[in-house]
């Protein structure tokens, strides 16, 4: 398996106008998950992908999996809770960024939210060259925090950990949850993160290098800057990640010499059946919550890639994030450089915001691999605009040779 991911997915209903959900009269019904969606894109894009995940006995939960499904996702770790629901949301039309955009979700208490280290098969989640997970599933349930913890702790033979922050601050009932995102994220291998999300969870101004110095452990390290571009850190060995190493476990598993933070987790795990915790009784690591120290000055800054993003006419930004991972990873599978790795990430994410829904058909292989091999002159000039993954050559793509 190339890449195997966790988390919730919900089925998520789309408003057949613009206006209010107090004033829209039918709704659109389409599914949606960070963890599934770069599932389904990299299943596109012809790599073996899983999703692990738990849904309600009800059809909502069977409506998910047959479409996830249907991408050539394999759904086969997907477990049925007889007694919890699968999650639902509706959203308006509107821009997430503007005041008139509304999302109502119904999951708490849903069947995802129950995954938890007992109840998950683990050995099928550790399966693949890259395990994908993002921080929304921390922020669901105490037993999904100590899921992640399981997954992220540095073990040997442990997969490539690919991390995308995703901060929703609507998620998290306890007040320390960037606490947490910055915890995981130093656990992982590849890390995801917007410099606004970065802002606002962790207090990080000073652009993509100052997000680096408080995150200097992942090979990996993607900071995505809106519609300005990305900027990629890269240790020496991150372009050789997922190359196997003579004689030993792929070249993306942690060593097992590396050394434990205090407070690390262990593997003992908790049966849905049981109590609940707290959050305040899950282990936390030793550094405080919001304490969010850089490293130190003397750390020299790892080289780093920058690669602007192409001119987009945007239908709907949802999906954008979820669709650039999964363009990165795919090129990272393939061994690309990193500038590659990077315009594969935008290409994806323009496919999802020239389309209304959380997953758009990506562009051919053929068709991205063109496109990425652009020189720096072509790149700039490239416009991506609605059905421009349809064809070889759509018209949107203005300028371009």
């Amino acid at each position: 398996m190339d890449v195997v991911t966790l988390g919730e997915s919900m089925v998520t209903f789309l408003p057949t106008r613009p206006g209010r959900l107090a004033d829209v009269p039918s709704f659109e019904r389409a599914i949606g998950g960070a963890e599934s969606n770069v599932a389904c894109v990299l299943a596109a894009l012809g790599h073996s992908t899983r999703w692990v995940s738990r849904v309600g006995a009800d059809g909502f939960g069977d409506h998910l999996v047959a479409r996830i499904a249907g991408y050539g996702v394999d759904t086969g770790s997907v477990r049925t809770d007889p007694a919890r629901p699968t999650g639902v949301y509706f959203r308006t039309a509107a821009d997430r960024a503007t005041d008139a955009h509304e999302v109502a979700y119904y999951r708490a208490g849903s069947a995802a939210s129950a995954m938890s280290v007992t109840g998950t098969d683990l050995t099928a989640a550790r399966a693949g060259r890259v395990l994908h997970l993002s921080g929304i599933t921390a922020a669901l349930s105490p037993q999904c925090l100590e899921l992640m913890r399981e997954l992220t702790a540095p073990r040997p033979g442990r997969p490539l950990i690919s991390f995308d922050v995703n901060h929703r601050p609507g998620l998290w009932a306890a007040a320390d949850g960037a606490g947490v995102l910055l915890e995981l994220a130093r656990d992982a291998d590849l890390v995801f993160v917007g410099e606004d999300e970065a802002e606002h969870a962790w207090g990080v101004t000073g652009g993509p290098a100052a997000i680096r110095a408080l995150l200097p452990e992942p090979a990996l390290l993607v900071v995505k800057q809106a519609a300005q571009g990305a900027t990629a850190f890269a240790r020496d060995d991150a372009v050789e990640l997922l190359r196997p190493a003579a004689g030993g476990p792929p070249a993306g598993a942690v060593d097992a010499t590396r050394p434990e933070r205090s407070g690390e987790r262990g593997g003992a795990g908790r049966d849905r059946a049981a109590p609940a915790p707290s959050p305040a009784s899950v282990p936390r690591p030793a550094t405080a919550p919001h304490t969010f120290e850089p490293a130190p000055p003397a750390l020299e800054p790892a080289p780093h890639t920058f690669e602007p993003a192409p001119h987009v006419d945007v239908v709907a930004p949802v999906g954008a994030g979820d669709a650039f991972a999964a363009g990165f990873l795919s090129a990272t599978l393939r061994g690309l450089p990193v500038k590659h790795r990077l315009r594969y990430g935008h290409l994806m994410a323009a496919a999802a915001l020239t389309t209304p829904a959380d997953l758009a058909t990506p562009p051919g292989r053929g068709h991205a691999d063109r496109l990425a091999a652009l020189d720096d002159e072509a790149w700039g000039r490239l416009r991506l605009g609605p059905g421009w993954t349809q064809a070889e050559r759509a018209p949107e793509e203005a300028n371009t040779p």
